[in-house]
């Protein structure tokens, strides 16, 4: 993850537009521990297009992980609006297991609260 993390913050550095660098720079923080720093840049990635994916799902974890239901949520929300969940796949290999487990509970739970308020209707 070091080397990662030093890999794409110099082609951030190279291209501070270039959203796939910001995105493995932010994983390898992940990675290596460093959430906050990981949240923050996936934000300042977030202001410019605010309908990634990709960039939404690694935020709604972060902010799950830290204890944020709602906020995790209304992300995923969004990732479910756009339609573009094909990268909820690929991210799973990139959570840590603890974290990996987090996500898969909290979707799963909150997929069978909808599927019981259905019912009840």
């Amino acid at each position: 993850a070091p080397g990662v993390y030093q890999l794409a913050s110099l082609l951030v550095e190279l291209d501070a537009s270039d959203e796939a660098s910001q995105i493995l720079c932010a994983d390898a923080l992940y990675q290596m521990g460093c959430a906050e720093e990981a949240h923050k840049l996936l934000l300042l990635a977030l202001s410019r297009n605010p309908q990634r994916s990709p960039i939404l799902a690694r935020l709604a974890l972060l902010q799950l992980k830290k204890g944020f239901m709602y906020d995790g949520n209304q992300l995923l929300k969004k990732v479910i609006k756009i339609g573009d969940t094909s990268c909820l796949l690929p991210i799973m290999d990139i959570f840590k297991d603890e974290d990996r487990k987090l996500m898969q509970t909290h979707c799963h739970f909150r997929a069978l609260t909808i599927l019981k308020d259905k019912q009840e209707d």
